[in-house]
Formats: C-alpha cells, sequence, structure tokens
C-alpha cells in the first residue's frame, strides 16, 4: 500500500511539474513582449557568426565559454559591469555586436547588469524550461551566444528587466 502511495504522488509532482512549465511558458510569453520571444533552432547555421566549439574554446575565457556557449549563469554580484553606469555601449563580448546602450541600464537590485530595452535587432529569444521554471531566454542574434534572462518585471517604458551576465558583455565607453 505505501508503495502505490509512493507511485501516486511521483506521478503528482510529475504532473504537476509539466503543467506548471506549459502554463507559466503561455503566461510568460504574454507578460514578456511576445514580439521578442521566438523559437530560435539550436543550429549554428542561422547566425552571422559562426564556429566550431573548439574555435569558441580558444577565443572565451573558461567562465565566458560556460555562459556564453553551455547556457552557465555567472554567480550574483561578481561582475563588476553591474555598477556601470557611465556612457557607453554594452556589446556581446564573443562576438562584438553592440546589444545595449548605457541609457537603458538601470540597478535591478539583482547583482547582474539589467537593462530594460536592447538595440534593435541585437538579440534574440527562446523558452527556457530548465530548472522546472520557465523563462525567456536572451541570446545574441548575431553568434547565438547565451546573455542571460528577461523578465516582465522591468521599469517603464517597456518593464521589461534583461537581467545580463556580465561576463557575456564587454563595455565600451563613449568617446569623449
Amino acid at each position: 500500500m505505501k508503495r502505490r502511495k509512493l507511485l501516486e504522488a511521483g506521478t503528482a509532482v510529475v504532473g504537476g511539474t509539466w503543467l506548471l512549465n506549459n502554463f507559466t511558458a503561455e503566461l510568460l510569453s504574454k507578460q514578456v513582449d511576445s514580439k521578442l520571444v521566438e523559437t530560435m533552432a539550436t543550429s549554428n547555421e542561422q547566425f552571422t557568426v559562426n564556429k566550431t566549439e573548439e574555435q569558441w574554446r580558444e577565443q572565451l575565457t573558461p567562465e565566458q565559454f560556460r555562459v556564453l556557449r553551455k547556457h552557465g549563469t555567472e554567480r550574483a554580484g561578481s561582475s563588476p559591469l553591474d555598477k556601470v553606469y557611465e556612457p557607453g555601449v554594452f556589446k556581446c563580448s564573443a562576438c562584438g555586436t553592440p546589444l545595449f546602450t548605457s541609457d537603458t541600464k538601470f540597478n535591478s537590485g539583482t547583482g547582474w547588469p539589467s537593462f530594460y530595452k536592447p538595440i534593435e535587432g541585437a538579440i534574440a529569444t527562446t523558452t527556457d524550461r530548465s530548472f522546472f521554471m520557465t523563462r525567456v531566454e536572451v541570446h545574441c542574434a548575431t553568434c547565438g551566444g547565451h546573455l542571460g534572462h528577461v523578465f516582465p518585471d522591468g521599469p517603464e517604458p517597456t518593464g521589461q528587466r534583461y537581467c545580463m551576465n556580465g561576463v557575456s558583455l564587454e563595455f565600451v565607453p563613449e568617446e569623449a
């Protein structure tokens, strides 16, 4: 009898997780600007910059490779870019594509660099269902590098919070 109860409980947990992920994805896609959520294939063929895994390993630091190419996350509060607010542009540290301008950066209090709006055409998004959650993952539209996630709790005018891994970004100050 105990075995049956255990199986029933396990089935309920798995079913509940599946339902939560699927309904959360639908809700999240309605909250985050629906024009941003696009399905992205994992193939490199769709990106302008294409490299083999070995080429990326040679170019990037181990931490950059883990985050940009393996969808990792840096430790909160570890990036010096979280506190950079001077005029300039934040570029993809893998391919150099301009992604965000400093005038769209804000202090979200999360420990990661946050922006309310990307440069038009600079990013692509996919639905991320890892770790029993559903989030909108942000990628560089040029090389496909993982940048972070976007959430519907940012400031106006967009209401979006692009929570980026600092190791995925390179800051280029505005010339005086």
